[in-house]
């Protein structure tokens, strides 16, 4: 897959608040195209807030966010999607009445060319097309590791199970950008490191990722930028090194922990 130069986005003076009290507030950053970017914070910090922002569930109070140039604003989540930035949520989003297959397959529906008739009547481009995003869909399901319970019902899996399979269906979606929150949310420390792998090599392939993650080794072995947000405003940006030895993120993380440990 071919990336072009530039940003994939870039946020400009962005501000969101609910009841008064700003949730995002005057934020920037951008996010190369072909890169992994970490979006990082304290609990509360704005991180979640911010990709409903970037797709739209959210409207900015004031601000832009342009996705390869082009602005989001007023845009519909879906057809955002159908530009090909798909995101990922912090609690896993399955389909309940359906098996892990039937949800990696769901995934590939805005890609379909197929017509509703054509489908219907299983004519031959629409049988084509099934063939292949079947094929397709397996493959993930087994690169994710899912292949054992591919016929199980998606609800009855453990979390960082579902977290997988989310997924899976994000990338039937064919994405230009990934947005993902917490994908190691979950985990145990095999599964993890196996994501890790993973992560580095969609984003190998091509695609722009975004990722919101509690877990720093995870973070500091995969990203190449890392946003640091804190209380809803970026207080530090750059490389994994440059990041970790800023003194505002060392107070942001150590004293909200100094912060937890004295509460009564």
């Amino acid at each position: 897959m071919t990336v072009p130069d530039g940003d994939a986005l870039a946020v400009a003076g962005v501000t969101k608040s609910f009841g008064g009290v700003h949730a995002i507030a005057d934020v920037s950053f951008t996010v190369r195209a072909g890169s992994l970017t970490a979006l990082i914070g304290p609990n509360g910090a704005g991180k979640s807030t911010m990709f409903n922002l970037l797709t739209n569930l959210y409207v900015a109070d004031h601000g832009t966010i342009s996705y390869f140039g082009r602005d989001l604003a007023g845009m519909r989540s879906d057809k955002i999607a159908r530009l090909g930035l798909i995101r990922t949520f912090q609690t896993a989003r399955v389909f309940a009445g359906m098996t892990v297959l039937e949800n990696v397959l769901a995934g590939a529906h805005i890609g379909m060319h197929a017509s509703l008739w054509e489908d219907a009547l299983r004519l031959p481009r629409a049988a084509r097309e099934e063939r292949g995003v079947r094929e397709r869909a397996r493959h993930l399901i087994e690169l994710l590791g899912l292949a054992a319970v591919v016929e199980e019902p998606a609800i009855s899996l453990p979390l960082g199970l579902q977290k997988l399979l989310e997924i899976a269906r994000a990338l039937m979606a064919s994405p230009r950008v990934l947005l993902l929150d917490e994908p190691a949310a979950g985990l145990n420390d095999t599964e993890t490191l196996r994501l890790a792998e993973l992560l580095a090599a969609i984003n190998a392939a091509g695609v722009t990722m975004v990722v919101v993650e509690h877990n720093m080794s995870l973070v500091m072995s995969i990203s190449q930028d890392i946003v640091v947000l804190d209380a809803g405003r970026v207080i530090a940006r750059g490389t994994p090194a440059e990041v970790q030895a800023d003194e505002r993120v060392i107070e942001a993380y150590v004293g909200r922990a100094a912060d937890a440990a004295g509460a009564p």
